[in-house]
Parts: structure tokens; sequence; C-alpha cells
């Protein structure tokens, strides 16, 4: 008599591209179920639908925290979550209860790299304002001194966090002649070399860039980093990227740097909350550019993440080797 095997139970906390659906759609063995939109799930309906599940396919935005970690009981083998940021996990439990956990890193680093680059330019060259100013008439004659903004040129930029991403938008910001290029972080890195990167304290990254990009992880040791203090020690005409974490920044003290004339302008691709309310002080700012985190958004790159965090996904369930799996 040939034995029955056991279905595994997934839960998916949202849509997501269909590429990774079709890898779990192959897949012997495999209960999907999803929460069927674009829109987060709603606390409730994640706790039901995690309810007895082996493995856990989430997003950024989904809290997994012990509440949910116990609605899945003790079935739950796996963690599957579609980024390279984990810090929505909460690790000492997961790691308590010998969880996997899969995330998806590298293959985003292209895109976030190219739309920080997109957003440092745009808000060095108020290219937003401009395209306000055609639309509401404010376009009358050519001036010497309208929406005037600040050059790569022969600048000095600063890198807070030379990964992957960092070493990426380095890369990509040296062939508009860029000067110098400083970073910082832990420790120096030997791969810097490559983009002439001298490794130097946060506080002299600060003082002596014309841009600062911020890419580095959310620790503790950078929640809130960048505040009133390291905003003064900017020049007055710095501009200020951040395309890591929302967290990173004290927004309170970026609104007053930014209003006081403190530092010349922002770009921000994430922030805390996320979405940030319409009301929020800083997008009263013109010389604030702020995204709704699309970093990582082109169709290709979405793809390739939602098939890795897929494969992640059935790696935990099957016990065998997950691409990209996180040491907690």
């Amino acid at each position: 008599m040939k034995a029955v095997r056991k279905l595994m139970k997934v839960f998916i906390t949202r849509r997501i591209p269909p590429e990774g659906m079709k890898i779990l759609a192959a897949a012997e063995g495999c209960e999907v179920s999803q929460w069927d939109s674009d829109e987060p799930v709603p606390r409730s309906e994640l706790l039901k639908g995690v309810e007895g599940a082996h493995g856990l396919l989430c997003l950024l935005s989904d809290k997994i925290d012990k509440e949910v970690l116990d609605a899945a009981g003790p079935n739950l083998k796996v963690i599957s979550t579609m980024s390279v940021g984990f810090d929505h996990l909460v690790h000492s439990e997961i790691k308590k209860r010998g969880i996997r956990v899969g995330y998806t890193p590298d293959v985003l680093t292209d895109a976030t790299a190219e739309l920080t680059v997109a957003l440092l330019l745009a808000t060095s060259r108020r290219l937003p304002e401009g395209v306000e100013e055609v639309k509401s008439g404010g376009w009358s004659s050519w001036k010497p001194l309208w929406l005037c903004g600040y050059g790569l040129s022969g600048s000095t930029v600063g890198i807070v966090g030379l990964g992957r991403i960092g070493m990426a938008i380095a890369q990509r910001l040296l062939p508009f002649g860029v000067k110098r290029l400083l970073y910082s972080g832990r420790t120096a890195k030997t791969y810097a070399a490559e983009v002439n990167g001298e490794f130097v304290p946060l506080d002299t990254l600060a003082s002596e860039s014309d841009f600062i990009v911020v890419s580095c992880s959310l620790t503790p040791e950078t929640q809130g980093m960048c505040d009133k203090a390291f905003f003064r020690k900017m020049k007055k005409t710095s501009i200020f990227i951040n395309s890591s974490r929302g967290a990173v920044v004290n927004q309170e003290d970026l609104y007053e740097a930014l209003s006081s004339g403190q530092i010349a302008a922002a770009g921000l691709d994430v922030t805390t909350p996320e979405p940030l309310p319409t009301n929020h002080p800083l997008l009263t700012l013109k010389n604030c550019v702020v995204l709704p985190h699309i970093g990582s958004a082109t169709y290709s790159t979405r793809g390739i993440m939602s098939a890795l965090a897929a494969q992640n996904l059935l790696g935990g369930l099957q016990g065998s080797d997950m691409p990209s799996e996180l040491s907690l």
C-alpha cells in the first residue's frame, strides 16, 4: 500500500509576483493559502492564516512576533521573507523555536542603487520642484538663479555603510566626476579600493561631504544615528539621501535641519512610519523629496525576489538547502 505524503500548509501574507507563485504551485505536497491583496494582511487575518502552518512567506511590512509564532504553533519550520531587511522578525523567539529563515539579499542591489542615484539627482537638481512649476504656470522666463541646485562634478560624496548596496551606489556615482568618495562603518573594506574609497569616522564624513548617502543596516547602533548633532556637522550646501531604513534618521531633527537652512535638501525612499502620514511636516518642505519605498521596484527585481522567497520556503519545508538562509 502506497504511503500518503502529508501536506505541508503554507501561508502567504500578500499577493506576490507570479514567478514565486508558479514555483509553489508546481511543488508537491504544498497546500498554499494566501491573503490575496496588494494591501497588507490585517493582523486578525494573519493570526488566522498562520494557524497550523509549516511555512510562512511574508513581507517587510508584516510584524512576525511571538503572538504570530504562537498562533502558528509547533508545525512552523520556516519563515521566508521577500525582503533583504529582517528587522520585522523577532529573532530571539524564532531562534528559540528552531525555525529557519530565508531572505532575499543581493538580487535587489542594482535596482536599489539605481533608485538611490535617481533620488540624489532629483533632490540635488530640484526636479520635483521644476515639474510643479511647469504644471502650475510658475515657469515664466529663463532666470539665472531660478531652480539652481548642486552638481556631482568635483564633489565629495560620503556613503554611510559601504556594503553591497553602498558599493553599487559608489560605482554608479563615480562616472559623474566625483572627486572624493568617503565612507564610514564598523570596519574598513578592502574592496573600497575599487572606488578609491577613504575610510573615515562618521563625524569627518558628515563635515566634509557635499552629498551624504545612508546605506547601512538598521541596528541598535545605527537607530536614530542621523540626528541633530549629525546634521549640525554637515555643510549648509549638503544634500542628505536615505535609502536604507527610516529609523536610522531622527525625522524631527531632519525637519529642523531642512526648515532652518542647516542643510540644503534631503531625499528619502524610507521613512518612519511607512506610509508617512500625508500631514507630516517633512511633506510641507520644498527641499525634501520623499518616495514611497520603491528602491527595489523594477519588474525584473521583484520577480526574482518572489522566486527566491519561494525557493527559500521550499528548502526550509523539505529540510534541504535554502538559496539564501539567514543566520540568526
